[in-house]
């Protein structure tokens, strides 16, 4: 084989610092693209982002030679920062230290991308903690409770 080829397709989440609900509509605005922004800049292609005022689910394609808890770290250490440099939160921005990452298969993509853009309806109906329980057993991921929400 002559060259090297992947589609390696991640739904990644990861939520504010004790879950404060701080990323409002205004700040969305200037984020959310500010974010696709660092995935470019690592030689990723945001497909899909959304979230709601306490964490953000992104769908991310990225290249096989980075590895995926560098990038999001450096996503959200900048995003962290520009944030706190635009003095926009009284408080102070800052992510969960964690985040979660699932695989995406082709044939799902399109399923994925609807449901990360419709994170604010879906809240209505479901806690983003109840989701994420369900999402864990889905996935079949082991956790113990006590370590999750810390």
């Amino acid at each position: 084989m002559a060259g090297t080829f992947t589609n390696l397709l991640y739904h990644v989440v990861f939520s504010t610092k004790l879950r404060l609900p701080i990323i409002t509509a205004p700040l969305r605005t200037e984020l959310y693209p500010y974010m696709g922004g660092i995935i470019r800049n690592q030689n990723g292609k945001l497909l899909e982002i959304g979230g709601t005022a306490d964490h953000v689910h992104l769908v991310v394609r990225f290249r096989p030679d980075a590895a995926l808890s560098d990038l999001i770290r450096l996503i959200k250490a900048n995003a962290s920062k520009w944030a706190n440099e635009r003095g926009l939160i009284s408080e102070g921005f800052a992510w969960q230290e964690g985040y979660d990452a699932f695989s995406v298969s082709e044939s799902q993509l399109d399923a994925v991308r609807t449901y990360v853009q419709t994170q604010e309806t879906h809240h209505h109906q479901k806690s983003f903690q109840e989701e994420y329980l369900d999402f864990l057993e889905l996935q079949h991921i082991e956790y113990d409770e006590r370590y999750i929400w810390e």
